[in-house]
Parts: C-alpha cells; sequence; structure tokens
C-alpha cells in the first residue's frame, strides 16, 4: 500500500480540522470566529490536497461563477461578522458548485446498502428477517 504524500496528508488534515470547526461553530449558534477559522482551514486543505491551480480552475470556470461568488460572498459575510447570512450565501454557493458531484454521491451512498453485512444489520434493526444468505 502506498502512503499519500506529504502535502495531501496535510490537506486532509486542514480539511477535517475546517469541517469540525464549521460543525462546532454552527451548533454553537452561529459563532463567526468559528466558522470563519473553519472556512480558511478546509479552503486551505482543498488547496493542499488538489493542488493551487486546480483549485482556481475550479472555482473560476465561467458555469460555476455564479456558486463561487455566492460561496466567497458568503465567506466574506462571516468574516465581517454576518454569520447566519455568509452561512446562507455559502451553503447557496456550495450547492451550486458540487451540484454534479451529487449524483455520484447519492450513487455512491446507495451502492452501499447493496453491502451483505449492512443488509444484515439493517434488517436486525428493523426486526425484518434477513433476505441475504451466507
Amino acid at each position: 500500500a502506498s502512503a499519500l504524500p506529504f502535502s495531501t496528508g496535510i490537506g486532509v488534515g486542514l480539511v477535517g480540522f475546517g469541517l469540525f470547526f464549521l460543525l462546532f461553530g454552527i451548533l454553537l449558534y452561529f459563532d463567526s470566529v468559528l466558522l470563519a477559522f473553519g472556512n480558511l482551514l478546509f479552503l486551505s486543505g482543498l488547496v493542499f490536497i488538489i493542488g493551487f491551480r486546480r483549485t482556481f480552475t475550479f472555482f473560476f470556470q465561467r458555469p460555476k461563477l455564479k456558486g463561487t461568488s455566492f460561496f466567497f460572498g458568503g465567506l466574506l459575510m462571516v468574516l465581517m461578522r454576518w454569520p447566519i447570512l455568509g452561512m446562507l450565501l455559502e451553503a447557496y454557493g456550495f450547492i451550486s458548485l458540487f451540484k454534479s458531484f451529487f449524483p455520484v454521491v447519492f450513487g455512491f451512498l446507495g451502492s452501499v446498502t447493496n453491502i451483505p453485512l449492512l443488509i444484515e444489520y439493517f434488517s436486525m434493526v428493523q426486526g425484518c428477517p434477513s433476505t441475504v444468505t451466507s
């Protein structure tokens, strides 16, 4: 098994901490400092994972400019301490930016239910007899 490159490992850590701070900032009633810190960590982690040029070209493609402007406008609102408006703008921008990835994610989540061990677990939790035979 090959290990991840050093910068990719740092990027994954930064994205993880960014998501943690975003979640924690939302749970603490939209704390603007935690949300801003989470946003900055998430974006810097993304740069470490896929590189500066690819990150730049992803955000600034012509069809994605509307989503990018909402996302970065929301980030600016969070930095200006308007966290609720900023997170709403960011959420719209995020959905607009990543709407092409959602079918892939939902397809993956649908295939997770075809794993025999999970089918056994879900049927046990629901109280139904399992249809999987070993």
